[in-house]
């Protein structure tokens, strides 16, 4: 689990700003994102493949949309809790090298999933829409695991992908 639960999440957006009275905040979370890739280039924008658990679970902040005050904020990384670890998700590139080819099979089309710092308005009955932060290539935009269709070959991290601290991870929801 996150620094924030569900029942704590929902109650932090509900409350709006306590400094204005806006109800619109901007949530910032990593996210998942499916990424085709051929030839260790993105084939497309990437699509988003969270769910709400993974979006609450990723936030590290929460900040009123009109006047900006922060309403909720984190310093540990967001996908293992390691001290200090944000700073080095946000600024950091991607650990994981996607080949050009598949290692197995020699395919050049493969999928890849990442980790992605994303922005999303709540508030006022809109259903966040998230905006990614970060594209392929950039600090921040982090790939977890890439996977090859034609043979099932698969590689995954095995240390924090978004700040590499050390093992084992903690289960996501």
């Amino acid at each position: 689990m996150g620094r924030l639960d569900e029942q704590t999440f929902e109650s932090t957006v509900a409350a709006g700003c306590p400094g204005c009275g806006s109800a619109k905040v901007e949530i910032k979370s990593f996210i998942d994102r499916r990424l085709l890739m051929m030839l260790a280039d993105p084939n497309d924008a990437g699509r988003w493949v969270h769910d709400g658990e993974k979006f609450i679970d990723g936030t590290y902040e929460i900040a009123c949309a009109a006047c900006k005050k922060v309403v909720f904020e984190h310093p540990d990384c967001p996908r293992c809790h390691a001290e200090g670890g944000l700073a080095r998700a946000l600024g950091d590139t991607s650990r994981l090298t996607i080949p050009k080819r598949c290692p197995a099979c020699n395919e050049i089309e493969l999928l890849a999933l990442a980790l992605v710092p994303a922005s999303a308005r709540y508030g006022g009955g809109e259903t966040p829409k998230p905006k990614p932060l970060a594209e392929f290539g950039d600090p921040g935009h982090h790939v977890v695991a890439f996977a090859c269709e034609s043979c099932d070959a698969a590689t995954v991290t095995q240390k924090c992908p978004l700040c590499d601290a050390p093992g084992p991870l903690r289960v996501r929801p």
